[in-house]
């Protein structure tokens, strides 16, 4: 792995560059996720996931710059991840190295993701780190690839 990619605790001023990641254009069509305005999106983060101790978060870091966010939480009996990076660390391997470390620290298992079915590069991501597809899911109108990283 590189040196340069790492994981740190999430600090007030990375909510301001996650919601610009949320906000990306490219980012919107690939995971077909409708970006939250601002207020929400604070709140969001400040109680659902900054506030939750079940809910494990880290601050994806490229030589000491924020590039985005590794997140596991609780829906209902299973616990997920998502992961969102800015569009400048995409295609550069950041996004593996990135999970591999949170997955390192984060030890439930199974652990389940859910990408948008189009987004290819996501599941070839999670493929790379162990994942593996389990069914196909839809919200409202769009289908997403249901994986999971198996117990051992």
């Amino acid at each position: 792995m590189s040196a340069g990619v790492r994981l740190r605790a999430v600090v007030e001023s990375d909510l301001e560059l996650f919601l610009e990641h949320e906000h990306d254009p490219e980012t919107v069509r690939r995971s077909m996720f409708t970006p939250r305005e601002r207020e929400v999106f604070m709140r969001h983060w400040r109680t659902r996931v900054l506030g939750d101790p079940t809910v494990l978060v880290r601050t994806v870091t490229v030589d000491g710059e924020p590039a985005g966010n590794v997140v596991s939480w609780w829906a209902e009996d299973r616990r997920f991840i998502g992961y969102v990076l800015g569009r400048p660390f995409w295609g550069r391997g950041v996004g593996t190295e990135a999970l591999s470390l949170f997955l390192a620290l984060e030890r439930v298992r199974p652990l389940y993701a859910d990408p948008s079915g189009g987004n290819t590069a996501s599941v070839r991501l999670l493929e790379r780190c162990g994942f593996r597809r389990v069914d196909t899911v839809r919200y409202g109108e769009h289908e997403h690839v249901l994986l999971a990283l198996p117990e051992g």
